[in-house]
């Protein structure tokens, strides 16, 4: 494997190892890919505020959030389709997660199933959750994250509808089996030897694991897209989070905030936590990047809640920089998806070591060496 010193070499190594059309679903956004890229780039933008002469010996980057300490404010965000990027990708991401002492959240739309996790990789990893129309459902998937030992559950709300992307149409993931897209995956399958014997022969079942009572032991990718659009719920309102949270006693978290209104609402309804996202620039195009959002939401939320982001993170000095716009606590999500892709578990560790590293050289170069010390200051000001 070519060696990797980023998370940008492991995105080119995720693109030479995947499936055409499974690259693109993680790598794309919706319609013209407006919002994807300001995450990235208005994160980029972002400049550091370099200090000097400050005693930095002594750089402590440990975390407390949700009753747990954790090595560093970072964790694995949810990303739908994991399982396949790797052999029983889920899993091997849960174990790198848990040897670095970070939380691992896993997927609703998941390769391998909640119970497989909390086997092979240990309890206490976060679960997120869709609420669809079938409420049966979304109660069996609350009570076997329960029976799983999840210590924390990431509702996500900013999929009323699903946002269009036109990416996943020109690759073929969009159209069924036996239509020309099944047709263009078979191509693009033959074309990588390396990801059919690693995850096509040795890591089956290949299936969406947690959508098995629905969809059946037989549940496949070729399902997937068609399933979100019958069954994701555009009625929901703040009643059914009361419903998930009259289920679930432990942390309830909503991930995709992007307006302060609905942040104060978080507040009100009593949750424990929210995630500052756009869904990495997957749903509406055009909005503005976590990164504009993220400071006008802390500022409403007021220390009142954790608050956590993400979207275009790319390295520890971007962790920093959320960090500095105000949120608690950062989650990664394509960064770790390429990583897996890109060499597996190690490849996900080697990450998490990357971004640890980057965080201290950030802290101290900047004057901070506790996480409470990271705030505006540590940007420069327009």
């Amino acid at each position: 494997m070519r060696r990797a010193a980023s998370v940008s070499d492991y995105r080119a190594l995720a693109k030479a190892r995947l499936p055409h059309f499974l690259f693109e679903y993680l790598d794309g956004g919706s319609y013209d890919e407006v919002t994807l890229e300001r995450n990235v780039e208005d994160l980029r933008a972002l400049a550091l505020r370099q200090r000097v002469l400050r005693d930095v010996s002594d750089v402590q980057i440990s975390t407390q959030l949700f009753g747990r300490t954790f090595a560093m404010p970072v964790g694995l965000g949810p990303v739908g389709l994991s399982g396949l990027y790797a052999r029983r990708g889920e899993v091997q991401a849960r174990k790198a997660a848990a040897a670095a002492n970070v939380p691992f959240t896993l997927s609703t739309l998941s390769g391998c199933p909640i119970g497989e996790i909390a086997r092979d990789g240990g309890a206490g990893f976060w679960f997120q959750l869709y609420i669809v129309k079938d409420r049966a459902f979304v109660s069996d998937m609350i009570a076997r994250a329960k029976e799983a030992g999840c210590s924390a559950l990431l509702l996500t709300v900013d999929l009323a509808v699903p946002g269009t992307r036109y990416r996943d149409y020109r690759a073929g993931l969009s159209t069924p089996p036996g239509e020309k897209g099944g047709s263009k995956r078979v191509s693009q399958l033959v074309g990588r030897p390396g990801w059919l014997w690693d995850v096509a022969l040795h890591g089956r079942p290949l299936t969406l694991g947690n959508l098995e009572p629905l969809l059946g032991a037989n549940a496949a990718l070729g399902d997937l897209m068609g399933w979100v659009g019958r069954n994701f719920d555009a009625s929901v309102t703040w009643d059914d989070v009361d419903w998930v949270r009259r289920q679930w006693d432990g942390p309830l978290v909503i991930k995709g905030i992007l307006d302060p209104d609905d942040a104060r609402a978080a507040v009100s309804a009593g949750m424990d936590g929210i995630v500052v996202s756009n869904h990495g620039g997957r749903q509406l195009d055009g909005t503005m990047s976590t990164a504009r959002a993220l400071p006008r939401i802390a500022e409403a939320v007021g220390g009142r809640m954790p608050v956590l982001a993400d979207g275009g993170v790319r390295s520890g000095l971007d962790v920093v920089r959320m960090l500095a716009l105000g949120a608690n606590f950062v989650l990664l999500g394509r960064a770790w998806a390429y990583a897996l892709a890109g060499g597996g578990q190690r490849g996900v560790a080697h990450v998490l070591e990357l971004i640890e590293a980057e965080i201290r050289v950030a802290m101290a170069l900047t004057g901070s060496t506790r996480i409470a010390d990271i705030g505006p200051d540590t940007l420069e000001q327009p």
